[in-house]
């Protein structure tokens, strides 16, 4: 699994622009699948029937986008200017090096000497911000780099200190890799694989998704923000690396399902699966949209602490990844042995 995730973390996939991302998952699942579904907005549906039949229909979720830059303008001398797309923060990238397809680029700020004291106090805006690729003007630039054009982080994927992973994209690459190993291994029970588009702009490919295969049970994979740091305290820290897997009772998006929470800490317990839960209410996940679709769905969510979110050097635990997939198979498990 760790594997898969590499190779998942180094492609890039944007909002609205996942096609690299979507072509790797489906050539690692064509092999197994009982049935493939794409939609128009870019989703991925893989059925495989699992060890067992159940009636209910089930639905396993991630989202295959990252949050990234779009090119919206040129400056004279051959500069990009752009916008994020998704939730980026600013002061994050800086400095930090972009990849518009096969052309680089370097995120600029005025330099430091030629800036007033008030706008060393506040927070650089996007429009103060630009991506120098090299060009020498700005009809150069505008031929490398058109408008409209995606750009992702350039940062590589490295395992580092006592078992974490540095990476660009582990939000939602991470729960991709669990559902691939899953989908690869063959669940137990029948089960739709959704590898959904546009998450990090609204949560729009789950909205989609769940209205065509309207589920009946759905666990959504995620990553989520961690504060673990020695200088952020208390519940702010929301949860930490090493500590397992989160289950979230409640998020920005979602007030999930109380049985089906309970029946996920439970597993937990009885599997010796190490299990936190997020001490703050923070962030919106794709069960936002899903639990809403037609009549409900029973929806509940498991995340992998990640520090440094939506940057391009996401800090997560490998142990804490483990601990997702090993408690998304026992989750399958149990809906098989809930009908038997």
């Amino acid at each position: 699994m760790i594997e898969l995730l590499e190779k998942l973390c180094a492609l890039p996939g944007p909002s609205g622009c996942e096609d690299a991302v979507h072509d790797f998952i489906l050539e690692q699942a064509k092999l197994y699948a009982d049935e493939i579904r794409e939609d128009h907005l870019g989703n991925l549906m893989i059925f495989r029937k699992g060890k067992q039949h159940i009636d209910k229909t089930v639905m396993l979720s991630a989202h295959m986008d990252e949050v990234g830059v779009i090119c919206k303008g040129y400056t004279d001398d051959g500069c990009v200017k752009f916008g994020f797309v998704g939730g980026v923060d600013p002061r994050v990238v800086i400095g930090r090096r972009i990849l518009f397809g096969d052309v680089r680029g370097v995120v600029g700020i005025k330099a430091v000497h030629l800036t007033t004291r008030e706008e060393r106090k506040t927070m650089p805006k996007t429009s103060s911000l630009y991506i120098d690729i090299g060009a020498s003007d700005k009809k150069e630039a505008q031929k490398k780099v058109p408008l409209g054009t995606y750009g992702v982080f350039d940062s590589a994927c490295v395992r580092f200190g006592d078992g974490l992973l540095k990476a660009k994209a582990i939000d939602d690459r991470v729960g991709c890799a669990v559902m691939l190993t899953i989908l690869q291994e063959q669940p137990a029970v029948d089960t739709w694989f959704v590898f959904g588009v546009q998450e990090e702009v609204g949560l729009r490919g789950a909205r989609c998704a769940a209205f065509a295969l309207n589920p009946d049970v759905c666990l959504v994979l995620e990553g989520t923000t961690a504060a673990d740091l020695a200088e952020v305290d208390g519940a702010k820290q929301v949860c930490g690396l090493r500590k397992g897997v989160v289950i979230p009772f409640m998020d920005r998006s979602t007030i999930y399902h109380q049985k089906m929470f309970e029946t996920l800490r439970k597993l937990a317990e009885e599997h010796a699966i190490p299990w936190q839960t997020k001490h703050r209410v923070a962030g919106g996940t794709d069960a936002g949209r899903i639990h809403l679709t037609r009549t409900g769905v029973l929806t509940a969510g498991l995340a992998v602490p990640v520090r440094y979110i939506h940057s391009p050097s996401s800090v997560a635990a490998l142990e804490d990844m483990q601990s997702m997939l090993a408690l998304a198979r026992h989750f399958l498990t149990y809906l098989g042995d809930e009908e038997s």
